[in-house]
């Protein structure tokens, strides 16, 4: 009777440990890929660990707009989640809405201030993508290059194509794959996919300084000026090489027409490495990275952040929240989590030692960009504007995208009217 009595008595402490420790974490995001789950995976298995209960709260789509709708519909109702994939301008207007929760204790503790790469703690400091009114609010997540040409060598070899450097070279290597029988540009049939197309040929047509005024700056006249007109005109060359089957594609299954031999190149941000990756190709070998055409030297960014909200829960909730966010940018985290994810993490002090090809080109890349002054902020995945601009942005280049009858120069006027009317 008393083995029995002690038995019930340990299991009723162990139980009673277990509630007190156990919180519950419920991140909203769009990582719902291949590559991206296997990411996911990582920090829900760090925060299980720790004693915690995770919640999925993942919304499908790589623009993250139905993300941001389900989110607003929680926060109005008086139940945020614990955290959110939150980026840009976004971030200052949750500020101001009184939602955020400071992070501030713990970013002392684990030394926010000084552990990060310089140029994201510039990044960081300059776009206000990580504090509110002088508070962490927010922890930096990733750093992904989006200007990336991802290239199936097989498909190159078959057709006789050349990588190519430039964009007329690129349109000569689209000509010989398309002739060949294959799909020269995988691309998938949403808006924020054809913001990125846009903005790689952007990039490539106005460079660093041009694309600056244009889309960080908003100037007027540079949003409707002739080189405006030219990124147009170079931007609807690149739909003939799109196949017909595109419409609704998402982009990880754009990368998957490159696997599978179907496709030969794809415009898109290194989280396609992580698609590769999650199929067993390697870097350098299996699937290439370069540039894209014309953006030698540069390096276009999307930092993702994870932002954290009060929570009117428990404590065990409110301490698992603490922990979550001192779990983000520990070097071990910040390492496994970038290995599947493609990017590179955002630590000055993670070790590049398993990192492939492509991860240490684009650190290469961003570290010398940033010293020319060739680092821009991606304004397709709302790091350079706010969502307002960046939604009128993305309206008139989709439409145009879509539209075989749209001329250029109308679109360039169209799209400086648009910017002006969201300001």
């Amino acid at each position: 009777m008393k083995i029995k009595h002690w038995g019930a008595s340990l299991f009723l402490l162990l139980l009673s440990q277990q509630s007190m420790a156990e919180g519950t974490i419920e991140v909203l995001h769009w990582w719902t890929s291949k590559g991206e789950s296997n990411a996911v995976g990582v920090l829900k298995k760090r925060m299980e660990t720790n004693g915690h209960y995770w919640k999925n709260f993942a919304i499908a789509g790589g623009g993250g707009q139905s993300a941001m709708t389900v989110l607003k519909m929680r926060a109005i109702s008086g139940n945020p989640p614990t955290a959110a994939q939150l980026k840009g301008q976004d971030i200052q207007e949750w500020g101001r809405l009184g939602f955020l929760t400071s992070l501030d204790a713990i970013a002392e503790q684990e030394q926010w201030d000084s552990v990060l790469l310089p140029e994201v703690e510039a990044i960081v400091n300059d776009l206000q993508l990580v504090k509110y009114d002088g508070h962490y609010v927010a922890a930096p997540v990733t750093l992904h290059r989006v200007n990336w040409l991802w290239i199936n060598p097989h498909i190159f070899k078959l057709a006789g194509a050349k990588v190519p450097t430039t964009l007329a070279e690129f349109f000569v290597a689209a000509d010989k794959i398309k002739a060949a029988g294959f799909v020269p540009l995988a691309h998938g049939g949403e808006a924020w996919q054809d913001a990125t197309l846009f903005e790689a040929v952007a990039l490539s047509v106005l460079g660093a300084q041009g694309y600056m005024k244009a889309f960080v700056e908003l100037d007027l006249t540079a949003l409707s000026d002739a080189k405006m007109v030219e990124v147009f005109r170079q931007f609807k060359r690149m739909k003939q090489y799109v196949d017909p089957d595109s419409t609704g594609r998402r982009w990880n299954q754009a990368t998957e027409m490159l696997i599978h031999d179907q496709a030969a190149m794809q415009i898109m941000g290194d989280w396609a490495k992580g698609e590769f990756a999650s199929e067993n190709k390697v870097a350098g070998k299996d699937y290439l990275c370069v540039p894209v055409p014309g953006t030698q030297g540069m390096f276009s960014y999307n930092l993702d952040t994870i932002t954290f909200f009060k929570l009117k829960g428990n404590e065990q909730d409110k301490i698992a929240q603490q922990d979550l966010a001192r779990t983000l940018l520990t070097p071990s985290f910040q390492r496994d989590f970038s290995l599947y994810k493609g990017s590179i993490p955002v630590r000055q002090d993670v070790p590049l030692t398993d990192y492939d090809a492509c991860s240490l080109a684009s650190m290469q890349a961003f570290k010398i960009a940033a010293k020319n002054s060739a680092l821009v902020p991606s304004f397709s995945h709302n790091l350079a504007t706010s969502s307002d601009v960046q939604s009128a942005i993305i309206d008139v280049v989709s439409h145009f995208f879509d539209d075989p009858t749209a001329d250029p120069k109308a679109a360039a006027m169209r799209l400086s009217r648009a910017v002006k009317s969201a300001m």
